[in-house]
């Protein structure tokens, strides 16, 4: 069974909004729901870094660095994870990952875009 859309994308939203609780529930559904393969490995591990990182607040990380209100740098972000996702230079764990972090620059210029999501 292929990753969940919705649930990824509510658990980003929640991530972000720093509902850890909740999103930790969601990806444990994720994880209870997903089939054991590379690709779904290296993006279910991508999710749990996101969340870790969140709520670590380790200012050196990515994430924390990311200016979630530039959308210009979010889409610039996401074109080159979504590059890297689909290189044939990676292994199939490493374009897992990347496609996680391009949903997450994905969840998040909508989350700019409709400011509302999860009020």
């Amino acid at each position: 069974m292929p990753i969940s859309r919705v649930f990824v994308t509510r658990f980003l939203q929640l991530a972000t909004k720093r509902r850890f609780a909740e999103a930790e529930r969601v990806l444990e559904r994720i994880k209870l729901k997903v089939q054991e393969t590379e690709w779904n490995r290296g993006y279910f591990q991508a999710l749990s870094g996101i969340l870790l990182t969140q709520k670590s607040n380790d200012e050196y990380a990515f994430l924390q660095n990311l200016d979630l209100n530039n959308e210009k740098e979010l889409k610039k972000h996401r074109r080159e994870f979504l590059k890297q996702s689909r290189s044939k230079i990676h292994v199939d764990y490493d374009r897992g990952f990347f496609s996680a972090w391009a949903d997450y620059m994905r969840v998040s210029i909508k989350m700019r875009e409709n400011p509302e999501i999860l009020k």
